[in-house]
């Protein structure tokens, strides 16, 4: 696979990093992203996904622009209030880049569904807002030995975290949060608010780190860090790091899944 002279141009800003390269370009364009939730994360972090020239993107989301959302939402516009997300996000990356092949899903995930949206995928990118969406989509990711990027943010504050359960040594997110989680009973941002740019620093992080993730055996811009959850504080601000160490007892990855 190589690209067209009208790809090296657009891509030319990569390609010159040593950490990218023409390799890594290539290797972009091969790959399938699927983008699980296109709020204020997916929104902003779709369209650096879009500008990496990731060749394939699958865009999941069941839910209407509503006016709140412009506040964070940056793929949206007052004109879209009222219509469904995965439509208006296809016809958005499809106006910036016709030459990527883009699907949408516009049912809500369930356990029973998650598993046919992410079969065949490079990476799963999930900015959803509830844990039972998260932790489904994480099960079915372990199953279908995907890996994963969660990211979240609220308030001041986010989350991206890297995830390989479907490895013998690695955890999955179910790991991470443990099973108190499935019912959709969590805080919204409704409730809590946030800060648009907050959502747009996370956003931007979890895009970078996608790169990484699908670039992992082909350039040298670093490792995947599976298990790693980096901790952005928009209030200090300041970025920390832990690691999360697979449980053998976890029902999806461990040894009693």
């Amino acid at each position: 696979m190589s690209l067209e002279p009208e790809r090296l141009e657009r891509f030319a800003r990569h390609i010159v990093l040593p950490e990218i390269g023409g390799a890594g370009q290539v290797a972009l364009a091969g790959k399938h992203l699927v983008l699980v939730g296109l709020g204020g994360i997916g929104s902003p972090a779709l369209q650096y996904l879009a500008g990496a020239g990731i060749g394939k993107l699958t865009l999941v989301d069941d839910d209407r622009v509503d006016a709140s959302n412009l506040q964070r939402q940056t793929l949206y516009n007052s004109r879209d209030v009222g219509h469904g997300k995965a439509v208006i996000a296809k016809r958005w990356v499809t106006g910036f880049d016709p030459a990527l092949d883009v699907a949408i899903s516009d049912r809500r995930i369930t356990a029973e569904n998650a598993h046919e949206l992410v079969v065949g995928a490079d990476l799963v990118l999930d900015g959803t807002d509830n844990f039972a969406t998260r932790l489904a989509v994480s099960d079915a990711c372990v199953a279908e030995r995907v890996p994963l990027l969660s990211a979240a943010v609220g308030r001041f504050q986010g989350q991206v975290g890297a995830f390989a359960g479907h490895l013998p040594d690695q955890a999955c997110y179910r790991c991470f949060v443990g099973d108190a989680f499935d019912a959709e009973d969590c805080d919204t941002c409704a409730e809590d608010g946030m800060l648009g740019a907050m959502a747009g620093w996370v956003a931007t992080f979890a895009a970078l780190q996608a790169v990484r993730v699908l670039l992992k055996d082909v350039s040298a811009l670093g490792e995947a860090d599976w298990g790693r959850v980096h901790l952005l504080d928009g209030l200090a601000p300041a970025m920390r790091s832990f690691t999360i160490a697979k449980d053998p007892e976890c029902r999806a990855c461990g040894s009693a899944g």
